[in-house]
C-alpha cells in the first residue's frame, strides 16, 4: 500500500511542486518518498512514490522500480505474487527482490498488459516505457485502489489522491455543483452511476479497466474484465464447499505481510468469519477493532463478545465520542477531497485511528459478502420473485414473514411481493428524494438507473450493488480512512475467483429457511460461532447522527444555519425544519449527513 502521482507532457514540471506533492504523499507511504523524471522527444515524464513497507521491507524494494526502459510506480498488492514469482523463475526469470512490486513489472515485461488478469490482488499502478515515450495506468478489477486523473492541454497528471493531482499541477478545482446535489438528494448510491468526481476536471480511471497514453497524449482505454453471471449446475452441498474452499484461499493469500495484521470485527457474519479462520484455521495471532454504538438499532456487542468469547483473541473496543464532530469532520472532509459519503465512515475513522495507533500497518475487513451471496433486504423480495413458480414458494413466503418481515424498516419492502407487479421498483433505494430534491433552490431531479449484468432480478441487483452503488463506495472511504492513518485495507471476499464461483451458485441456494447468506452461513460450519452465524438480523455498521452531535444546542444550530455559500444552491427554512425533527426519520438523517457535509466541502473548496 503507498501512494502513487505523476505526469506525462509537454511542461517540465517545476521540482518544488514535486516537493510539495511528494510531502502531501506521506500519510500514503510514510517510509520512503521518491520520484523520477526523463524527458525523451518533446514529452517530459515524472513518477512519484510514497512507500508503506508491507512486503519485503528492505530498501531495494523502494520505487519508482526500474527496469531496462520500464518504471513503474505502484499501490496496492498482487497476494498471489509468491505463485506468480514461481511461475517465471521456471521461464529463467531472476529476481533482485523478494517484493511483489518486482513480480508485478517482470511479469509485465514478458506478459506486457494481456498478464493482468493473471493478478490476483488490488492495484493502481503507471509503467513508464521510455523507449515508445508511452504509460500505462491500471486499477484492479473491483476499484479497491484508487486511480484519478486530470488532462490538460499540455499533458495528463494522476494522482492516488485528487490532492496529489492538485499540487502538482498547481490548479485550483472548481467543485462539481450537480455531484454535490446527487450526493445529497439521492444519497451514497447514486455516485458512482455517473462518471463525476467531486470537481469537474477530476477523472476517475474505472474499475477493471487500462488507460494507454502515447506520446501524442491521447488517452484510450481498454476494459481487461468484464464480471458476468455464469449460473451452473451443481448441488447444494457443491456449492457450500466450493465456497468454503476459496474464501479459505482468498484469506489465506490475504494474510501474507512482512508486518502483523489487524482485523476489523463487527456483529456481523461477514468480518467474524474472517477474524474466525484467521485463528482457527490459518493459526493466525488475531488483533481485532471493534466499535460499540450505544444505539440498539445498531449495537452488536452481544455478538462481538460471541466471538471473541470463541476465539480468545485481543480486542479493542472503540466507543464513539460525542463531543469534536464538526471538527474532525472538517479533517476529514479535507483528507478525502469530498463529502463523507455516509456517517458510518465517520464513525470508521475512530477505527483506523485506533489501529494506528497499536502500531498496525495492514487491517482486513468483511467488505463484499453482501453482494456474493446476498445480505440487504431487498435481496429477500427479489429471491421471492426468482422463485414465484417454485413448487416450495409458500414455504419462502413464510419464512420471509416470520423472519425478515418482522425487522425491515423501509416502509417499501415490507411489502414481500414488492416486485411481483413492477420488478423495476427501485424507489426504496432513493427514499424520499422527491423531497430532499425541492429543497435544493433551482430542483434536482435524477431517476435511479441500473446496468444489466444478468436477466435474474436477484443476482444483477447485487452486480450492480459491486460494481456501481455500495461497494465503490465502502472502498473509497475505507482507503481513505485508512491512509489518513498510514493503514492498508484488505478485503478478501474481493477475490476474482470467489466472485466466479459465487455468480455461478444457483439462485435457490441463497436464501433458504429464512436465512440471507445461506452458503456463507453453511460454509462456516464448525468454524464461527453459531451465536453469529445463525443471527439472522443485519443491524450494519452504522450509527445515528444524533450519537454524535446534539441539534439542540446554541453553537450547533448556528454552525448549521449561519451565511454559507452551501444556500446559494439550498433553501435555509427546510435545513431549520428538518434539525427541528422529533423524531427524526431515518431518510432525513441521511440528508441531513450528507447537507453537512456538502455545506463544510464549499466552504473548504
Amino acid at each position: 500500500m503507498c501512494g502513487i502521482a505523476g505526469y506525462i507532457g509537454r511542461e517540465e514540471i517545476n521540482k518544488s511542486l514535486i516537493e510539495s506533492t511528494l510531502q502531501l504523499m506521506k500519510n500514503r507511504g510514510p517510509d520512503f518518498c521518491s520520484y523520477k523524471s526523463s524527458k525523451d522527444g518533446d514529452i517530459h515524464t515524472v513518477l512519484l512514490h510514497s512507500r508503506l513497507s508491507i512486503i519485503d521491507l528492505d530498501a531495494r524494494s523502494n520505487q519508482p522500480f526500474t527496469i531496462g526502459n520500464y518504471t513503474l510506480v505502484f499501490n496496492g498488492e498482487i497476494y498471489n505474487y509468491i505463485e506468480l514469482r514461481g511461475h517465471l523463475e521456471k521461464k529463467g526469470v531472476r529476481f533482485q527482490t523478494s517484493s511483489d512490486t518486482e513480480v508485478l513489472l517482470q511479469y509485465y515485461l514478458i506478459y506486457g498488459d494481456a498478464g493482468i488478469k493473471d493478478f490476483e490482488g488490488m492495484w493502481s499502478f503507471a509503467i513508464y516505457d521510455q523507449e515508445k515515450s508511452s504509460l500505462i495506468l491500471s486499477r484492479d478489477r473491483f476499484a479497491e485502489k484508487p486511480l484519478y486523473y486530470l488532462k490538460t492541454p499540455d499533458g495528463i497528471y494522476f494522482g492516488s489522491e485528487v490532492k496529489f493531482i492538485r499540487c502538482l499541477a498547481g490548479v485550483k478545482l472548481k467543485p462539481n455543483i450537480s455531484h454535490l446535489f446527487r450526493y445529497m438528494v439521492n444519497g451514497y448510491k447514486s455516485l458512482y452511476k455517473q462518471e463525476d468526481t467531486f470537481f469537474e476536471e477530476i477523472h476517475e480511471v474505472p474499475f477493471a479497466t487500462n488507460l494507454y497514453i502515447n506520446k501524442d497524449l491521447s488517452i484510450k482505454n481498454r476494459r481487461y474484465w468484464m464480471p458476468a453471471y455464469s449460473p451452473r449446475e451443481m448441488s447444494l452441498k457443491e456449492a457450500i464447499q466450493g465456497f468454503r474452499d476459496l474464501l479459505l484461499n482468498s484469506i489465506k493469500i490475504r494474510l501474507r505481510a512482512d508486518v502483523p495484521l489487524a482485523f476489523c470485527l463487527s456483529g456481523g457474519v461477514d468480518s467474524a468469519a474472517i477474524v474466525s479462520i484467521a485463528a482457527k484455521v490459518f493459526k493466525y495471532e488475531v488483533a481485532t477493532f471493534s466499535i460499540i454504538e450505544s444505539d440498539e438499532r445498531y449495537n452488536e456487542l452481544e455478538n462481538v463478545e460471541a466471538t471473541l468469547g470463541d476465539i480468545k483473541c485481543e480486542n479493542m473496543m472503540i466507543n464513539i465520542p460525542s463531543e469534536g464532530f464538526f471538527e474532525r469532520l472538517t479533517e476529514l472532509i479535507n483528507y478525502h477531497d469530498a463529502p463523507i459519503y455516509t456517517i458510518s465512515y465517520y464513525i470508521h475513522s475512530f477505527l483506523s485511528e485506533a489501529v494506528s495507533r497499536k502500531g498496525y500497518r495492514v487491517v482486513c475487513s468483511g467488505t463484499g459478502a453482501d453482494e456474493l451471496v446476498t445480505g440487504y433486504y431487498d435481496h429477500f423480495s427479489m429471491y421471492l420473485y426468482e422463485m414465484r413458480d417454485r413448487q416450495e414458494y409458500k414455504k419462502y413466503l413464510k419464512d420471509w414473514e416470520e423472519n425478515t418481515g418482522k425487522v425491515v424498516r423501509n416502509p417499501f419492502l415490507k411489502k414481500p411481493e414488492l416486485f411481483f407487479d413492477n420488478p423495476g421498483f427501485r424507489d426504496h433505494i432513493y427514499l424520499n428524494n422527491d423531497v430532499f430534491g425541492s429543497i435544493i433552490k433551482d430542483g434536482f431531479r435524477e431517476e435511479f438507473t441500473e446496468n444489466q449484468y444478468a436477466d435474474d432480478l436477484l443476482h444483477n441487483r447485487m452486480m450492480n450493488e459491486l460494481l456501481h452503488e455500495s461497494i465503490p463506495v465502502i472502498l473509497h472511504e475505507d482507503d481513505l480512512n485508512s491512509m489518513m492513518y498510514s493503514i492498508e485495507n484488505r478485503s478478501p471476499y474481493l477475490d476474482s475467483r470467489l466472485f466466479d464461483f459465487s455468480y455461478s451458485i444457483p439462485t435457490e441456494f441463497l436464501i433458504r429457511d429464512g436465512y440471507g447468506k445461506y452458503i456463507l452461513r453453511e460454509a462456516l460450519s464448525g468454524i464461527l460461532n453459531d451465536k453469529v452465524r445463525m443471527d439472522r438480523q443485519k443491524k450494519g455498521f452504522n450509527a445515528s447522527i444524533h450519537s454524535v452531535v446534539d441539534f439542540s444546542l446554541k453553537d450547533n444550530r448556528e454552525f448549521l444555519l449561519d451565511n454559507s455559500p452551501v444556500y446559494d444552491y439550498v433553501k435555509r427554512e427546510n435545513i431549520e425544519n428538518i434539525i427541528s425533527m422529533k423524531p427524526m426519520l431515518n431518510s432525513y438523517s441521511k440528508f441531513l449527513f450528507s447537507f453537512i457535509n456538502a455545506k463544510i466541502f464549499l466552504e473548504q473548496n
